[in-house]
C-alpha cells in the first residue's frame, strides 16, 4: 500500500506504521478523527494539510521523526506554540514534528535557573516561576510557545529591564539534521549557540531551554488609554520620554479598539483610541511618583495602570485574542518617529478595521540595547522599537479587509523604517531579501553555520536562512 504525499513523496504503509510503533507519541494522519484540530494553529488564516503529526513526548520522538522526515524526502515543520505569524509549525504534504507533550518546567532557585521543555507556552513558565519570585524576560501573550518566541528574539514587558528573551537563554538541547542530539551553550557548540539566539528554527528542534530567572513578581503594570485625536502629542512626547526613561520602566504604544466588556467601562465601549501598556519593576513604593508626572501632562480617559502579579500582566490581553482569529501580520524596525511618521500613524491607526486590529511599538531600547549587534543573530540592537501592524478579526469574510489595511499601512510607514523586521511578526514568504534585511552583516556568518549543521537545508519552513554554497563546500 502506498499512500500519497500531494504528488511529491510516495510512502509505504510499513514504512509508516513502523515510524508510529517507534514513538512514545501518537503519530496522526489524514484519517484520524484528531487530525483536523491537531493541524490547527493560532492564526486562523492558516489552514495547511500535513501528511503526518508526530505529537512528541520526549527527545527521542523527536530524534525519530526527524529521521524519519529526512530518510523519506519529507517536508519537515515544528511546531511548539502553534503562535507562529505565519503559520511556520505547520506544512502541507509533510511531517510536522509537534512538540506540545514535551511539556515541563524545573526551576533551580539556588542557581535561579529555569528549565524549560520544548512544548511549553510562556503561562507554563510564569506559573512556575512565580512562585520563586522569577520571571523570563518574553513577550505579551502568555500562550505564544517558549520555543518559537525565544529562538526569533524575545520582546516583551521586560526587554527594557533585562533584555530579550535571548539575552536570558543559557544553554538549549537540540536535534539536528541528521538526527545527533546535542547541547549548545557557551562552551559547547559556541557557533550554533550564538546562531539560536535570534536566528530562528533554521537549525535544529530544541527540545529544552536553560534560561537565567530574573528577579520579579509584582509590577506596577497595565494600560493607559486616551482618546485617539490625542495620539499625536502623546507620540511626540514618548519617543522622547522612552529613550530616557530608567530602564525599570517600560511601554509600549498601541492603537487599539476598546473591547465591549469588562474591565472597560460601557462610554468607551468599541472606541478607537489610542495607549501605552505600561510596565514598571522598581518597587511599589516608588510607583506613585514614576507615573504621577505622566498622569498629571497626559490625564488618561482610562487608567488601569496599578500593582499586578506578573503572570498575570502577561496574561492580560489572553481573552481578547483568543486560538483561531484570522491575523495578518506587518513589521519593521523603527529607530525615530519624526513627524511624518505620525502623520502615517494617525491616517492608519485612527481607522482601525475591526475591533482586534491593532499597531504596536514595543521598545528594544534600555537593557535590549546593550549587546552588540555581533553578540547574537539578532542584529537590530540599536533601533528603539519593534513596530508590528496586525490585521485582526474572527471573520475568515474579513480577511481581504484586514490584509489590505495592514499592507497600506506598512508600505506608507516603511520608508521611516531601519529596514529589516522583528522575524516573529513576519509573515511566510516575505523572500530572502527580507530575510538578508532583518540579519544584515550577522547573514553571512549564519549561513555557514546553517551549512555546517543543515547543509541540505532539511529546516526550512522557516524565515529560511539558506546554507552558505561555499561553506557547504568547504565542508
Amino acid at each position: 500500500m502506498l499512500l500519497p504525499t500531494g504528488g511529491l513523496v510516495m510512502l509505504e504503509a510499513t514504512k509508516i506504521q513502523s515510524f508510529k510503533s517507534a514513538l512514545r507519541g501518537a503519530l496522526i494522519g489524514r484519517d484520524d478523527a484528531e487530525y483536523d484540530n491537531a493541524r490547527k494553529v493560532y492564526n486562523g488564516m492558516i489552514d495547511r494539510k500535513p501528511l503526518l503529526i508526530a505529537k512528541c513526548t520526549d527527545a527521542a520522538d523527536v530524534i525519530a521523526s526527524v529521521n524519519f522526515g529526512r530518510e523519506n524526502n519529507l517536508l519537515v515543520s515544528i511546531r511548539g506554540g502553534g503562535h507562529n505569524a505565519g503559520g511556520l509549525g505547520i506544512c502541507d504534504d509533510g511531517l510536522v514534528i509537534d512538540l506540545s507533550g514535551i511539556r515541563y518546567t524545573h526551576v533551580d532557585p539556588k542557581n535561579n535557573t529555569v528549565r524549560v521543555g520544548g512544548g511549553c507556552t510562556w503561562a507554563d513558565v510564569d506559573h512556575a516561576t512565580h512562585a520563586f519570585g522569577l520571571a523570563v524576560p518574553t513577550g505579551v501573550i502568555s500562550t505564544t510557545g517558549v520555543g518559537g518566541l525565544t529562538l526569533g528574539g524575545g520582546l516583551g514587558h521586560l526587554t527594557r529591564k533585562y533584555g530579550l528573551t535571548i539575552d536570558n537563554l543559557l544553554g538549549a538541547d537540540m536535534v539536528l539534521a541528521d538526527g545527533r542530539f546535542i547541547t549548545v551553550n557557551e562552551w559547547q557548540h559556541e557557533d550554533l549557540f550564538w546562531a539560536i539566539r535570534g536566528g530562528g528554527g533554521n537549525f535544529g528542534v530544541v527540545t529544552s531551554f536553560l534560561f537565567q530567572g530574573q528577579p520579579v513578581h509584582t509590577n506596577y503594570a497595565g494600560p493607559m488609554l486616551w482618546h485617539v485625536e490625542d495620539a499625536p502629542k502623546l507620540m511626540r512626547w514618548y519617543r522622547d520620554f522612552i529613550k530616557a526613561a530608567d530602564d525599570d520602566l517600560t511601554g509600549f504604544f498601541a492603537f487599539m479598539v476598546v473591547p465591549p466588556g469588562p474591565p472597560f467601562p460601557e462610554h468607551l465601549h468599541m472606541k478607537n483610541m489610542c495607549g501605552i501598556v505600561w510596565c514598571y519593576t522598581g518597587g511599589l513604593d516608588k510607583a506613585d511618583a514614576v507615573f504621577k508626572p505622566i498622569r498629571e501632562q497626559f490625564p488618561p480617559a482610562l487608567d488601569l495602570c496599578g500593582p499586578i502579579p506578573h503572570p498575570m500582566l502577561q496574561g492580560m490581553f489572553d481573552p481578547i485574542y483568543p486560538p483561531g482569529l484570522q491575523w495578518y501580520w506587518k513589521a519593521d524596525f523603527i529607530n525615530e518617529i519624526p513627524d511624518a511618521a505620525i502623520d502615517v500613524h494617525m491616517k492608519h491607526g485612527s481607522a482601525l478595521p475591526t475591533m482586534f486590529s491593532t499597531m504596536h511599538l514595543y521598545p528594544i531600547n534600555g537593557a535590549g540595547s546593550k549587546p552588540s549587534n555581533s553578540d547574537t543573530a539578532w542584529s537590530y540592537r540599536e533601533a528603539t522599537w519593534a513596530a508590528v501592524i496586525v490585521g485582526v478579526d474572527p471573520d475568515p469574510a474579513n480577511r481581504e479587509t484586514v490584509t489590505k489595511w495592514a499592507r497600506d499601512y506598512w508600505e506608507d510607514l516603511h520608508p521611516y523604517s531601519a529596514g529589516g523586521a522583528y522575524v516573529n511578526f513576519m509573515m511566510d514568504g516575505e523572500g530572502e531579501d527580507r530575510v538578508k534585511a532583518t540579519y544584515r552583516g550577522n547573514y553571512a556568518r549564519l549561513a555557514a553555520i546553517k551549512a555546517k549543521y543543515d547543509p541540505e537545508n532539511f529546516f526550512r519552513v522557516n524565515q529560511n536562512i539558506r546554507p552558505s554554497e561555499a561553506a557547504a563546500q568547504a565542508g
